[in-house]
């Protein structure tokens, strides 16, 4: 008898990334990727062409985050299983991802055998998170310390690392197309949960904790 096996949708940016992740699955006999697409826009509209079992999502798309795109294929897509790559620690990003709907998030240098077991687990209805992301939830449960970007909007997160990587006011509020006075708010904000003055603060703050790609 034939075994069903997992189709999966593939969104990544980088044609290399998902060439590299499609071997891999390749070597497996129970997964398949069905289909790719390189921002947000390409996957909703092949969404509506194919169906599919899992979603493997970039965090970071050139028409969007892939936290947005997560939100909306789980209000479009119930049924459709999402699992997060992504080039940034877990304790960034994971803890929102699995708040949206996410069963997993996965760094993009996991190995075959994370990203084989992930994509089962979530197949049969699971979640997949790492050992180290365990033990820092659990840590963090009886720990009063904790990041101060974590309390961030997932808004005001994008913009403090488009301010990081030393975009303007002008480029970021192109990018995340909202107007120059929004993203001036938004800025306020970051400076003044962080407790930070100035750009330069803001770019330190981004690398002593890993935000920056």
């Amino acid at each position: 008898m034939t075994t069903k096996k997992i189709k999966v949708l593939l969104v990544d940016d980088h044609s290399i990334v998902r060439n590299g992740i499609r071997m891999m699955i390749d070597t497996v006999d129970d997964i398949e990727v069905t289909g790719e697409a390189a921002s947000a826009v390409e996957a909703l509209s092949i969404m509506q062409q194919k169906s599919f079992d899992i979603a493997l999502l970039d965090i970071e798309l050139p028409d969007s985050s892939g936290l947005d795109l997560l939100k909306i294929l789980r209000k479009k897509y119930p049924k459709l299983i999402i699992l997060m790559l992504s080039i940034y620690s877990e304790e960034i990003y994971a803890t929102r991802a699995l708040k949206y709907g996410a069963s997993g998030y996965m760094s993009k240098d996991c190995s075959i055998e994370t990203l084989v077991t992930a994509i089962r687990k979530a197949a049969a209805g699971g979640r997949y998170v790492s050992p180290e992301l365990s033990e820092a939830f659990a840590t963090s449960i009886g720990s009063k310390k904790i990041s101060s970007h974590t309390d961030l909007s997932d808004r005001e997160l994008e913009v403090l690392k488009q301010l990081a990587k030393g975009s303007s006011l002008v480029d970021i509020a192109a990018k995340l197309h909202l107007s120059s006075n929004t993203v001036t708010t938004y800025r306020g904000r970051v400076l003044d949960k962080l407790g930070l003055k100035s750009n330069a603060a803001l770019t330190r703050y981004a690398i002593e904790n890993k935000l920056m790609s």
